[in-house]
């Protein structure tokens, strides 16, 4: 999947934990979908994912406050260095943010800290070893104040959505909890 470094540009990015959504399940929506033309299957694909993730199939790991809070500390720790954290939330098999880098770093640079750093922390506080996230991820720039704003409502919802909360500030981590908390 190519990525796309978009400068100072806000982007959307997910990213899941390893064994969160196994590979057949994957190509067996890849084949159903190949009857559908390509921006179809890829918005229909992606529909499939986030409730596939959604239902907290395969490895929750996140689910874990102790792991969630080695994830949320390593996302909040370069806010306003590195980049600019507008919205993020920890979801039990995955993580969305949204960010502005600042011009002089690389989003793959960033994730890659983010997911290396929380992978050795992870495990050792589990106890294990081996793959902790997906290597890839999916990133999105943003188009426009309406698609950021769509976004941020998005990030924010999803424990809502996913049926964890009831509200969109009880869920602890993520931003719309730390605005609430804060008011």
């Amino acid at each position: 999947m190519p990525h796309f470094d978009a400068g100072e540009i806000p982007q959307a990015i997910t990213f899941r934990l390893a064994g969160s959504l196994p590979k057949q399940r994957l190509d067996a929506w890849r084949e159903e979908l190949s009857i559908l033309p390509a921006d179809k299957a890829d918005i229909e694909r992606r529909r499939r994912i986030e409730a596939y993730l959604d239902a907290g199939h395969g490895e929750v790991w996140l689910a874990d406050p102790r792991i969630a809070a080695i994830v949320e500390d390593a996302i909040l720790y370069f806010d306003g260095e590195r980049y600019y954290l507008h919205a993020w939330v920890i979801m039990p098999n995955h993580v969305h943010v949204l960010i502005t880098l600042r011009q002089e770093y690389h989003l793959s640079d960033i994730i890659h800290s983010w997911k290396s750093f929380t992978a050795k922390k992870a495990n050792q506080v589990l106890g294990r070893s081996g793959s902790f996230w997906q290597l890839e991820y999916f990133d999105r720039y943003i188009r426009n104040d309406r698609h950021f704003k769509a976004i941020v409502e998005y990030i924010e919802r999803n424990p809502v959505k996913a049926g964890l909360c009831s509200k969109i500030e009880e869920w602890s981590y993520s931003s719309a909890f730390r605005r609430g908390y804060a008011s």
